[in-house]
């Protein structure tokens, strides 16, 4: 089911151009184990029809946390940033991004990687886009769900383009506008292979925005309901080479705490 999810939103990617900036940047980018797993995800021509997916009933990625849930807080040097997760849709992802956080692995790294309109970046300890690591000393592969999808303001793992090749980077979906073009063709997508985008997904992509060329392709496993123009103001500051802000831009400490509203 996963992997037909990917495939149809490759169909997407090849029919429009989804970023209006250059094809280095259409997807965030953890070159960590860059070597590892280059021959798998090939696609074969001819392939049968996929079965459809199932539509959600709502979308709960959207949703305030419950009183007493436990949250992640990045407290970073342009303000607090509050994020759900999804232990039950992302288990391993959600695990490996808490026990990062327990051993204080986030405190005092950069967003590496800064995209107005885009996405923000950040996990590497070593803040090159090069290192970092999961809490198992070891990449683990893709959780992905058609249940939540990269709206703006989702969180979701940097990966190579590869199998198994999640660490400790992640993003945050900054993009707030989808192309109309975009919006079209998935509505044409659904039409073809009910459930890949449905209505209720097409529509929120147009109301808040995002980045549905990532559906299927990274790992959605948190959602930011409180801070979102603290994202905003990362996204706006000013970068060089590589897309690194010129002046540094840290998670000062990130830390779980009880939701208390």
């Amino acid at each position: 089911m996963l992997k037909r999810l990917s495939l149809i939103v490759t169909a997407v990617i090849l029919s429009v151009s989804l970023v209006a900036c250059g094809s280095d940047k259409n997807a965030p980018k953890d070159d960590t184990n860059k070597s590892q797993n280059q021959n798998n995800d090939k696609t074969a021509s001819g392939e049968e029809k996929p079965e459809p997916l199932p539509v959600p009933d709502n979308l709960v990625q959207l949703e305030k946390p419950a009183k007493g849930e436990e949250i992640a807080v990045l407290h970073t040097s342009e303000g607090d940033i509050k994020i759900r997760l999804f232990p039950d849709i992302a288990p391993k992802t959600v695990e490996n991004f808490k026990g990062l956080i327990n051993k204080g692995y986030y405190n005092g790294v950069i967003f590496h990687r800064v995209i107005k309109d885009f996405m923000i970046q950040g996990g590497d300890p070593e803040g090159t886009g090069m290192g970092g690591q999961s809490i198992w000393g070891e990449p683990f592969d893709n959780e992905i769900d058609p249940a939540i999808r990269h709206f703006k303001g989702a969180v979701s793992m940097a990966n190579t383009g590869q199998p198994k090749t999640n660490g400790s980077q992640f993003f945050i979906v900054e993009n707030s506008k989808v192309d109309d073009s975009i919006i079209d063709q998935m509505k044409k997508v659904d039409e073809s292979y009910p459930g890949n985008f449905p209505k209720i997904v097409v529509d929120k992509y147009a109301e808040i925005g995002g980045t549905p060329h990532l559906d299927g392709k990274h790992s959605v496993f948190g959602q930011v309901f409180e801070g979102l123009d603290i994202v905003d103001k990362i996204a706006n500051t000013e970068v060089g080479d590589k897309d690194k802000p010129v002046k540094d831009i840290t998670i000062d400490k990130a830390e779980l705490v009880k939701y208390e509203e």
